[in-house]
């Protein structure tokens, strides 16, 4: 099964999200925000398929850092203008299983991906 995780390898959620992947066998190719980027054209069609709502990160330092004005008129553009400009607001992490995309992690919603 064809497998990306996207995210930044320090954060707590990425973390258990990996080592519930490795506990169960499944190989994931890792993306790295920090280091590699994240395109906006990516970002636009990640917004296609979750909603760009789902997949800006609303509970993170880099949100609460930017401008209260910016922050009460997000809008689309606007959200992967950021999220490309800053990779810590994007949701993390972004599950890629042969094209299907998920955001966030928890072990149940992981085996319920994942089951056969």
């Amino acid at each position: 099964m064809h497998c990306h995780i996207y995210g930044i390898p320090n954060c707590d959620t990425m973390k258990k999200a990996r080592a519930w992947l490795a506990d169960h066998g499944i190989e994931a190719v890792f993306h790295n925000y920090k280091k590699e980027g994240v395109s906006e054209e990516t970002l636009n069609a990640w917004c296609a398929q979750l909603g760009w709502e789902t997949l800006l990160n609303r509970r993170g330092m880099t949100w609460r850092k930017l401008p209260e004005s910016e922050r009460e008129v997000m809008s689309e553009s606007m959200a992967i203008a950021q999220m490309a400009a800053h990779p810590s607001l994007i949701k993390r992490p972004v599950l890629d299983v042969a094209g299907r995309l998920y955001a966030g992690f928890s072990a149940e919603s992981y085996a319920h991906i994942f089951s056969p």
